[in-house]
């Protein structure tokens, strides 16, 4: 694979350029590595590619997963308690898990766990590599990253996504670099609160 293209938000990829620039060649490094056409293992059941041989986001989430595995980026997660209180998730939202579930009691509701987990992360840099539907992004760049960043988790994100060049030659649904690239751009400079990369790839 290689990189086709990249956008850079709130100067994350300045941020990797200046700070992190090992990581950053690493990060290219492993696109480079997953072979493209080993990936090309899907038969289509759809009328419009009935028969037609795609893309496999398993095939390539499992070589980008392996590949990154092998240079120690590792999955990390975030807990925290949330509850109906708006006034109680103001003022736990800084606090460490224990002391969210510690105030919400103490306020008589009722703590309810959850997590945020992110698939690679190594040196404060977390990576999404994202093969799934239009949704799964939006996760990715608005709560994900967002929460890991707020969190003081991480310094930036990053998305690797198809091209559409790509994406066409995958099942239906799958998100793209172009249309993901739009909707960031769109809701306008500091929005989401985070610096990302996003990364469109091609064979």
């Amino acid at each position: 694979m290689r990189i086709a293209e990249a956008y850079s938000h709130l100067n994350g990829l300045e941020f990797l350029l200046v700070h992190k620039q090992s990581l950053w060649k690493e990060i290219q490094s492993v696109i480079s590595d997953v072979d493209a056409n080993e990936c090309r293992t899907k038969v289509s059941k759809e009328k419009t590619m009935k028969g037609k041989l795609l893309f496999s986001p398993i095939d390539m989430n499992a070589s980008f997963k392996r590949l990154l595995r092998e240079m120690a980026w590792d999955e990390s997660r975030v807990s925290y308690w949330v509850t109906r209180s708006e006034k109680l998730i103001r003022k736990t939202l800084m606090m460490s898990a224990e002391e969210q579930k510690r105030e919400i009691e103490t306020a008589g509701e009722t703590p309810i766990f959850s997590y945020n987990q992110t698939d690679f992360v190594k040196d404060r840099v977390a990576v999404e590599v994202q093969f799934g539907k239009y949704a799964f992004v939006a996760y990715d760049l608005f709560v994900k990253h967002l929460a890991f960043y707020v969190g003081d988790r991480i310094d930036v994100g990053v998305e690797i996504l198809p091209m559409k060049s790509l994406q066409s030659q995958m099942s239906s649904g799958v998100a793209y670099y172009e249309g993901e690239f739009y909707n960031v751009v769109r809701q306008g400079r500091g929005v989401p609160a985070v610096p990302l990369v996003l990364i469109g790839i091609e064979p």
